[in-house]
């Protein structure tokens, strides 16, 4: 006689059926620097959000798959997060310190490992893979010559972000 098993063992997904948005859904804000705080009010106050597309494709208990594309010049804060992470390059490029990425690469980043990178210049699509279904985010650009760089980003890309189509053709 087997007991019943509450793991999921089988589930298709839909992206036409995802979750758009992932900061209420999986992903709380991990307490961060006053600096940080103003700088990333400031920056969404710009705008910020017309550069980027989330959208939570899967969760289950112990594990999820978010979908990203950040438009071309994002200015992604350097942060972690706390649990490990997979992510695959579907469209687009970034840069990683000197590392080129483009799709069909990826990159694995450790539980609580600071990293940040740069979308290329069609921006990028990447899967999120995770062994977690909730996970934070810590900012931790700490330096107020950042944020001011990266309101000024917004501001000169916003009308930009709107025209830009993902370069997979994901929609």
């Amino acid at each position: 006689m087997s007991e019943k098993s509450d793991t999921q063992r089988f589930a298709i997904f839909r992206a036409k059926d995802a979750t758009a948005d992932v900061d209420s859904t999986i992903m709380e804000l991990a307490p961060f620097s006053p600096t940080a705080a103003e700088g990333a009010k400031r920056v969404l106050e710009a705008g910020l959000d017309h550069g980027t597309v989330q959208k939570v494709l899967f969760q289950m208990p112990g594990f999820s798959l978010v979908y990203v594309w950040f438009k071309s010049e994002f200015p992604l804060p350097r942060h972690t997060h706390n649990c490990d992470c997979l992510y695959y390059i579907v469209g687009g490029s970034l840069r990683m310190g000197s590392e080129e990425l483009g799709r069909g690469d990826g990159f694995f980043v450790g539980k609580d490992v600071p990293y940040t990178y740069t979308p290329g210049a069609a921006g990028v699509e990447v899967l999120e893979f995770r062994a977690s279904n909730a996970f934070d985010i810590k900012l931790l650009a700490n330096n107020p010559l950042f944020w001011e760089g990266a309101v000024k980003t917004v501001l000169a890309q916003r009308s930009a972000w709107t025209q830009e189509q993902p370069p997979s053709g994901l929609q």
